[in-house]
């Protein structure tokens, strides 16, 4: 498996810290997937269906789905990761087929899968559109496409380039956060009709237990204070940065979009 330079960081970052990904992890609360399944845009998936998680980390939305009965592939590019799916599944008595693979390209027929889904880690790919063609290239014509990733409102450019530097110094395995607009045009471009994409406030975890997660250097931990310290207004604003308890919390723009294959007439 040939990786990018971007693709490697990834596989790197998160085989040294997939521990930190499985219990306890902000992730493990899949609100967010309830809420989706919820949606009107959801409501024609079937039962019992070929899902594949995309970048799955510890699997968490895998085996949310795989809870439902359907048929799960979690894929990842980090094999410590499939080794947490791995377990996790077994613990709970679920089956869950495992695959190492980038986002980028995958090892899948055409039209493979009923539902694909990929879970706050988009931002961290090398090529969202290399990602998103693939996606609408393994799914059923129907099938579904969930996208959940961190992401900011269109036409906010200061706001953007500071959360973009803030995470690329936490973590600098993190590649591009993505606006609404940017995911549905690669929708478009690739035969995936947007049904619904909408953006939700979600509280994060305070900075220091950021910092552990993704073993953010000392010196980057330093840069990112100064970062936040001199944040201008729209960011300010934007993700309600502030403290809570004597800690630096902030609120991530979460971006939910469900999109649907379209069926050649």
């Amino acid at each position: 498996m040939k990786l990018n330079e971007v693709q490697q960081a990834s596989q790197e970052q998160f085989a040294r810290q997939s521990h930190r990904y499985a219990k306890g992890h902000v992730l493990e609360n899949v609100d967010d997937l309830r809420e989706a399944l919820d949606s009107p845009a959801l409501a024609d998936l079937p039962k019992n269906v070929r899902v594949l998680d995309v970048a799955t980390g510890a699997g968490h939305t895998a085996l949310f789905f795989a809870n439902l009965g359907h048929h799960v592939l979690a894929a990842d590019i980090a094999a410590p990761m499939l080794e947490r799916v791995r377990e996790a599944a077994c613990k709970r008595g679920l089956e869950i087929t495992t695959q190492l693979h980038p986002a980028e390209k995958m090892p899948h027929d055409d039209a493979t899968f009923d539902l694909v889904t990929c879970r706050v880690a988009a931002h961290h790919f090398s090529s969202p559109s290399d990602f998103v063609r693939e996606a609408a290239r393994v799914l059923k014509p129907g099938g579904f496409f969930l996208l959940i990733d961190g992401s900011v409102e269109d036409d906010r450019e200061e706001a953007e380039e500071w959360i973009h530097r803030v995470e690329k110094l936490r973590d600098p395995s993190h590649n591009r956060m993505l606006t609404p607009r940017a995911w549905s045009r690669l929708c478009a471009e690739n035969g995936l009709s947007v049904l619904d994409a909408k953006l939700t406030p979600f509280k994060q975890p305070d900075l220091e237990w950021y910092f552990e997660t993704a073993a953010t250097s000392p010196e980057n931990r330093a840069k990112v204070r100064e970062l936040i310290a001199a944040a201008p207004d729209s960011a300010r604003e934007l993700f309600q940065l502030g403290e809570e308890n004597g800690k630096t919390i902030w609120w991530w723009r979460r971006l939910t979009l469900i999109a649907r294959k379209i069926v050649p007439s």
